[in-house]
């Protein structure tokens, strides 16, 4: 089947929404031309159809609802707020990349506001899907807490058993103890998600939107930390790559929810570098298990040159990067070129998601595999 792909050249030059790290000048804009490649939609799954989730009779007779109320307005201390913490998310991005092959790339990234149209896309699309991750949490809870209850804790500077291999890094913490039920999860979750042009198509826009709600709602249920960013690239020449910072675990917002109603279907999409600026935020994180997703649809491809062996040898060596420093990486793949991403990120990393309905209780089955 052929779909229309879009990409953008540089054209005219348009106003824009002037942003505080664009100092309000006027930018060129790209022209989206289009281009129609054949797409694979059919493929085996990566897992198989067991881990489906039958709902109960009472959840199939009674559809919940979640989050009514609509958000309220920010003041103006909180908009301050935001607007400091978009400035510290700007400077630690900028800083990531300095000593990569993106060093000169013009880089900006936004805190996404909200309105109300967010908050009724949300009620729509969680509907369908909140009472399974309230299962899906609701047992994942019952196991860690019996799990917690008999493992123990290591590297503690005192406790009720002495661990002598652990006196060879000399940092005295040479004890063990049971770590009570308490505790929360030691797991960092982080999203990534693509948002070129060609998420548009077939349904992967919804898809993805479900998916990210389905894993938002799960680690807020579990305590997870999780960072849910979407990026494009090439908006202009002075925008060439945009991170959406829509959920952060160093700024938690119940609004936060409303705000990944806001990831769209842009531009291009310059990958190597968004999984690089997330990768460095996983790996600052204390817990012990560091989880990166990607959920993309096609291969890299940015302007000049962003593309084909180049970007590809970029995203394995910041994927070989960072998982040295003990980030954990999958690539979820809903488009076209599933074959290529999989080439990309390795087989043992690959998800070939296939059917999109399934696609956000298995996302957060994927994760509760590594609590």
């Amino acid at each position: 089947m052929k779909e229309a792909v879009e990409i953008k050249t540089w054209g005219t030059i348009e106003d824009t929404d002037a942003d505080a790290d664009r100092g309000g000048h006027d930018e060129e804009q790209g022209i989206i031309l289009k281009k129609y490649t054949d797409s694979e939609e059919n493929g085996s799954s990566a897992i198989d159809n067991s881990t489906k989730m039958e709902k109960s009779d009472d959840e199939q007779q009674v559809t919940p609802k979640y989050h009514q109320s609509n958000p309220e307005p920010i003041g103006d201390e909180e908009k301050q707020k935001e607007r400091d913490f978009r400035k510290k998310l700007n400077q630690t991005a900028r800083e990531t990349v300095s000593d990569s092959i993106h060093q000169r790339v013009k880089l900006i990234v936004h805190r996404p506001d909200y309105d109300q149209e967010n908050w009724q896309e949300y009620a729509t699309l969680s509907q369908g899907i909140m009472p399974i991750v309230k299962e899906l949490a609701r047992r994942t809870q019952l196991f860690l807490e019996h799990e917690i209850r008999s493992e123990l804790a290591r590297n503690h500077y005192y406790g009720s058993k002495f661990l002598a291999d652990s006196i060879a890094y000399k940092d005295y913490r040479f004890f063990a103890k049971k770590r009570p039920p308490s505790d929360s999860p030691s797991l960092a979750v982080g999203v990534r998600i693509d948002e070129s042009a060609s998420m548009s198509a077939m349904g992967r826009l919804e898809a993805a939107k479900r998916a990210v709600i389905a894993v938002y709602e799960f680690c807020q249920r579990c305590q997870i930390p999780v960072l849910i960013y979407g990026d494009t690239a090439d908006v202009s020449r002075m925008e060439q790559m945009s991170i959406y910072a829509y959920a952060d675990w160093e700024r938690t917002d119940s609004s936060d929810r409303y705000r990944l109603m806001g990831i769209r279907a842009r531009s291009n999409n310059r990958d190597g570098m968004a999984l690089r600026i997330m990768a460095q935020r996983l790996a600052e994180a204390p817990q012990q298990t560091k989880l990166l997703i990607s959920i993309s649809d096609g291969q890299p491809k940015a302007m000049d040159d962003y593309t084909d062996r180049y970007a590809v040898q970029d995203m394995q060596q910041t994927i070989e990067q960072y998982e040295r420093k003990g980030i954990t990486f999958l690539a979820a793949a809903i488009g076209q070129d599933k074959e290529k991403i999989a080439e990309i990120y390795g087989k043992e990393r690959f998800l070939d998601i296939t059917d999109l309905q399934e696609f956000p209780s298995r996302l957060v089955r994927i994760i509760a595999r590594y609590l």
